[in-house]
């Protein structure tokens, strides 16, 4: 039997425990939210659907889950300028979370806000080995990447690497176009500002975010073994340790299988050492 647990089944955790029942991912998911009403309600609302899914509040049961989505949490808001802008905010969280899962033996997806930084503490407080621990937002921010590449009429693939956040890294070098430093820095000055269109307009991301994580669901559960960006921590990759940030890795059952470094154009380099940096000193955090 395959076991879900979602910690925190506000707007995203619960659109993700929908799609996960609707797609047949898993034959049991363990919801939990610190606020009661928003855990009844989206417990109710899944056994409404009338999907032949297990559905279970048992805390104690998500210590066995295959795999554990962390997106409890302070969400952003319009008033929250970036995502970083949250850390302080949910180190508590994170901490408490990670002590009561140490040890966990399967596949964690850290989704809450700052992601990278979360995913990184995540895995210092658990203890588990780093493969356990996958940071969703790289899927997300590369089909943002991907409209805008189309609105310009920029042939694809469409990848984004780096921070889920302010420092994200658009990978123009793998479209197959050449495209100027001028066009490419407008490129991500909108990809940084299109989360916060749809927070403005309707309180939060839902579609986009739910729809790629059970897509990072299914590829770990049925063993995929494909190339997704995800937020990795790394050793060495890309000349970075001590912190969780996004590359191309594939992902199967046992989680990250293995990570790939690919070449980068210098314009590129340089954004992701930025972002490098930058989540490093998020990641300190946890480090005290």
């Amino acid at each position: 039997m395959t076991s879900l647990a979602i910690l925190g089944v506000g707007k995203v955790g619960g659109e993700t425990a929908f799609l996960s029942a609707a797609l047949g991912l898993a034959d049991e998911i363990i919801l939990y939210d610190a606020y009661e009403p928003i855990l009844r309600a989206q417990v109710l609302d899944l056994q409404h659907t009338g999907i032949d899914v297990t559905v279970s509040t048992d805390t104690a049961a998500m210590r066995d889950a295959d795999i554990f989505i962390f997106a409890a949490g302070t969400p952003r808001t319009p008033d929250v300028k970036t995502r970083a802008d949250l850390l302080e905010a949910n180190i508590p969280v994170v901490k408490r979370c990670g002590k009561h899962l140490q040890g966990f033996p399967g596949v964690v997806i850290t989704i809450t806000n700052p992601m990278d930084a979360n995913n990184y503490g995540l895995w210092k407080v658990m203890g588990i080995d780093r493969r356990q621990c996958i940071g969703f937002g790289g899927q997300l921010d590369s089909a943002r990447f991907a409209c805008l590449l189309r609105e310009a009429g920029v042939p694809g693939p469409a990848w984004v690497l780096g921070e889920h956040g302010e420092h994200q890294v658009p990978l123009f070098s793998k479209t197959g176009a050449y495209v100027e430093i001028d066009e490419r820095e407008a490129t991500l000055a909108r990809m940084r500002g299109a989360s916060m269109e749809v927070i403005r307009g309707k309180g939060g991301t839902v579609f986009g975010p739910a729809y790629h994580i059970a897509m990072l669901i299914r590829a770990v559960l049925e063993d995929r073994r494909e190339v997704l960006s995800c937020s990795c921590v790394l050793d060495g990759e890309y000349g970075l340790s001590g912190c969780s940030l996004g590359v191309p890795a594939r992902i199967g059952r046992e989680g990250i299988l293995s990570i790939e470094e690919w070449n980068l154009d210098t314009w590129e380099e340089e954004k992701m050492a930025e972002a490098g940096a930058f989540v490093q000193g998020l990641c300190r955090r946890f480090d005290d």
